[in-house]
């Protein structure tokens, strides 16, 4: 008789979320509706985050003018995949998050004044950002989509472009859709060894 894995879930969840999970880098034209952009909401904002402050801010961008603004701030080999891209998030952090404190950190009266120092505040709101980052792909995956995640963009511009006047600055592109042909780079990049990464003391 086998033992019962430690897993709360199906292998077939932890192989969609996981193990079989790939970097997109080609998606079919089947469109992602603004249904399916509502759901992967409402699962991203289930993340864990410090004093639950909630500094992810997304943009999607739909096929058209705006697309075409974002693919100028992409690097040269990724802006062929932004373009073609079914639907294209920016994942920004917003670093006036404290604004919010009070209603989602509503048993600390005083959680905003701990954030006066905007340089503190911004680190706190990117490395957070960068934690709702995380589920934001693994949510993506739990909707049958695939995401790829880029870093190859020029901030600087993308942030004068779309946030002028805001208080919200890129951490991420991420191309969404179904995965298309010759999606994944082959075979699978090698992943470290428990004993290479992994310290029990």
């Amino acid at each position: 008789m086998s033992a019962v894995n430690s897993y709360a879930v199906s292998d077939e969840v932890l192989d969609v979320i996981f193990r079989e999970a790939r970097t997109a880098n080609t998606f079919t034209d089947e469109p992602v509706t603004e249904a399916q952009l509502r759901d992967l909401y409402e699962l991203v904002k289930c993340a864990p985050t410090a004093m639950n402050l909630q500094s992810l801010r997304i943009v999607f961008v739909q096929p058209g003018e705006k697309r075409d603004q974002l693919v100028t701030h992409m690097s040269d080999n990724n802006k062929p995949k932004t373009a073609s891209a079914p639907m294209v998030a920016i994942l920004a952090a917003d670093v006036d998050f404290h604004e919010h404190l009070e209603r989602v950190f509503p048993h600390f009266p005083g959680a905003k004044n701990m954030y006066s120092d905007a340089s503190r505040r911004e680190v706190m709101a990117r490395s957070q950002a960068w934690l709702q980052a995380g589920f934001f792909i693994a949510a993506v995956r739990t909707l049958g989509l695939a995401a790829g995640p880029m870093l190859g963009f020029n901030a600087d511009s993308l942030d004068e472009d779309f946030f002028a006047g805001t208080s919200l600055k890129s951490i991420c592109v991420i191309n969404l859709g179904k995965p298309g042909v010759d999606a994944w780079r082959e075979p699978r990049l090698p992943r470290l060894d428990f004993a290479e990464a992994v310290s029990i003391v």
